[in-house]
């Protein structure tokens, strides 16, 4: 059994076994087995293997022992093993991991992700790294010394064993090795049905986000899509425009050309043309006049993937779109077990995404557009598409209804149309339309082979695009291309704010099955279907129309979990008895010049701290000290019109206390009872 830590040494734990019928295979020149040198016996061996996973980031296939007798795997397993590593032509034959609970495959690297606490200088960082052997490979920009580093050739599943002595260390916050799973797409197509009302196949479909009146608006001119996938067809003449395609990369390799690779590499082309095809040939995307950054990246976990989000926001993208996430249970049967499992995010991955929700669009913050899932599961056990921050898509069909494996869940911010399944014992009504029209890649390597002119149902006969995509994979985009509308219109929006503004652009879909609560939340559509004309104008308006709908957001510290995310009137969940408030990090959303927000907290022996605003953190790092009270107070000229009340769980006190606008709640003495558990909310002042 082998186990890593994601968030720091208290984190979440992840188990894993050794697969005794895989073998991963990493050749000299990146081949297939069947395109290299063998001997004759290696030959022979590797006739017994079956691919089943591709890690591009590693320049590795795993592959499967096609043997019967589960007695005899393990030891043909070894001598594949033995013969490849004789091979001139194979660089590496090892072993696989797997998830203890799922069964996720999980390929190895020899390489680790560390982050040191942010106080300590880069020399002893370095130092330390050194006298565990380990070779500094790239200093990260996305985190406050952050390190990609190298054990030496050869150090096998000993990573584990250096993994554990590392986060053991006082001045380690976080260190994992590179452990990847394999990137699971969100896929599961009329022309253009998803855009605007249109019949299809003698049915007038519309379930469309009203696209085309936003047009009028906003077509996405100066804005930037970056789509985080696999490769993007950049030479389609959808793409292929002047000045269409921007700062492309490919974060495996570190060149920038984002081209598709090898056999199947089809999704990132697309997901692009779903977010913004410009509209020249058979296929417009939701903000065509958007530019296109593709970055093509590697599995969960790699390194590659955490570099991919750091590209977009150092090179300039508004929206980061991603149609893909942990392994999906199979969503017609309700009792797959990994149904039941979390997926948590990676500290690599998690550190990327926060560098660009805070430092892209010059600190507005990228918008981060995630595809719910299609196991038909809740969405919050998806460590990606759940992260608080991000916008989680589900999909929807052509009746206005929720596509059968679409993901549910409190994460599910919004729905776009996508396709469908015909299910009798889920769904009884067949699916209108084939899924969703969109670019495929050139000359029939991709989706759609071509051959055949049947756009109703397959697509172009040239193969250029496809008329079946679906999935949460192209939901997703098409939101993306919806939040570039939107701050074509108003540049000045905050990623926060935009996220905001969509809970109003949605329409309430299936009113009788959405079970829509008091607040306007679905599990399954979340604020509903988003309309793409009601967002724009919600963007276009907004800093000009009194606020209406605000919200208190954040994060609460505590001594035994790193942080948990504050939900607007919710109390805050504690894991332990002694788990104690240590600090706050506190906005308004939306974000707007004419209401802020101030706090500061009170602390055992050591009194009150400073006021501070807008999102900037209050308290104490010393998990020694307890937090006895803190004081909210709204600013700016729309103060006045709402107030903001908070309450307190206090150890040692059966009763909570509640205090709002500037009072204290707790204490402000040196001593008094720790808080275990807030709740904080702003409301509107009735006249």
């Amino acid at each position: 059994m082998y186990s890593i830590r994601y968030g720091g040494r208290d984190g979440q734990l992840v188990q894993l076994v050794e697969a005794s019928d895989l073998v991963v295979v990493r050749t000299q020149t990146g081949k297939s087995l069947a395109d290299v040198k063998l001997s004759e016996a290696s030959r022979e061996a590797a006739s017994a293997l079956s691919p089943v996973a591709a890690f591009p980031e590693a320049d590795v296939v795993v592959y499967k022992i096609l043997e019967a007798k589960s007695s005899l795997v393990k030891a043909i397993r070894n001598t594949i093993r033995r013969l490849f590593k004789k091979e001139p032509s194979i660089r590496f034959a090892g072993r696989v991991l797997k998830d203890a609970q799922t069964g996720t495959i999980y390929v190895y690297t020899e390489n680790f992700f560390v982050k040191f606490k942010d106080e300590l200088p880069p020399e002893r960082c370095e130092a330390i790294l050194k006298e565990q052997q380990l070779e500094i490979a790239e200093k990260l920009t996305f985190a406050t010394n952050a390190y990609f580093a190298k054990a030496p050739e050869g150090t096998g599943l000993d990573i584990f064993k250096i993994a554990e002595t590392l986060i053991e260390l006082p001045e380690m916050e976080y260190c994992h090795p590179e452990l990847v799973q394999e990137k699971r797409y969100k896929s599961v197509h009329p022309m253009q049905w998803h855009l605007i009302n249109t019949k299809i196949n003698g049915s007038t479909i519309e379930q469309n986000v009203q696209a085309e009146a936003a047009w009028k608006i906003s077509r996405g001119l100066g804005t930037t899509i970056a789509v985080i996938d696999d490769g993007v067809d950049i030479d389609h003449p959808e793409f292929n425009q002047t000045g269409k395609v921007v700062a492309p990369r490919d974060t495996i390799r570190n060149t920038d050309d984002p081209r598709p690779r090898g056999f199947g590499d089809n999704h990132g082309t697309a997901c692009a043309g779903v977010a913004c095809a410009a509209g020249v040939g058979k296929a417009t995307g939701v903000a065509p006049e958007a530019k296109l950054m593709p970055i093509r990246s590697g599995g969960l976990g790699s390194m590659a993937e955490a570099k991919a989000f750091a590209w977009a926001a150092d090179n300039g993208a508004d929206v980061i779109s991603c149609s893909w996430g942990p392994a999906d249970g199979d969503w017609s049967n309700p009792n797959d077990p990994i149904h039941k499992i979390s997926f948590p995010l990676p500290d690599s991955a998690r550190l990327a995404i926060d560098y660009a929700l805070k430092k892209g669009r010059k600190g507005k913050g990228c918008v981060i557009v995630w595809a719910a899932g299609n196991g038909n599961e809740s969405v919050d056990l998806d460590g990606y598409a759940a992260y608080a921050p991000i916008i989680a898509v589900a999909a929807c069909n052509d009746r206005g209804r929720r596509s059968v494996y679409s993901d549910f869940g409190k994460a599910i911010w919004c729905a776009f149309p996508s396709n469908d399944i015909f299910a009798p014992n889920l769904e009884p009504t067949r699916p209108l339309t084939p899924g969703i029209w969109t670019t495929d890649r050139m000359g029939g390597r991709g989706y759609n082979v071509g051959v055949t002119n049947a756009e109703n149902t397959i697509g172009d006969k040239e193969g250029n695009y496809t008329a079946t995509f679906g999935g949460t994979s192209s939901a997703c985009p098409g939101v993306a291309g919806v939040v570039a509308l939107m701050l074509s219109a108003n540049p000045e929006l905050s990623a926060s704010q935009v996220k905001n503004l969509i809970k109003s652009a949605c329409d309430k879909i299936d009113s009788s099955g959405g079970n829509y609560d008091p607040q306007g939340h679905s599990q399954l559509y979340g604020f509903g279907r988003i309309n793409a004309l009601k967002a724009v104008q919600n963007a276009k308006d907004s800093g000009t129309t009194p606020l209406e709908d605000l919200n208190i957001s954040g994060k609460a510290f505590f001594n035994r979990e790193s942080s948990v995310v504050l939900q607007e009137g919710q109390w805050t969940k504690d894991a332990f008895a002694s788990n104690r408030l240590l600090g706050l990090e506190l906005k308004v959303e939306p974000e707007n010049s004419n209401i802020g927000i101030q706090y500061r907290l009170f602390i055992q022996q050591l009194g009150a701290t400073a006021f501070v605003q807008n999102g900037a953190f209050a308290g104490t790092e010393d998990a020694r000290r307890k937090v006895i009270g803190f004081q909210i107070t709204l600013l700016g000229p729309q103060a006045s019109l709402f107030k903001v009340l908070y309450s307190a769980k206090l150890q040692g006190r059966r009763s909570m206390v509640s205090a709002q606008d500037g009072a204290v709640c707790g204490t402000s003495g040196l001593n008094g009872n720790a808080i275990l558990e807030i709740k904080v909310e702003i409301k509107k002042i009735s006249p």
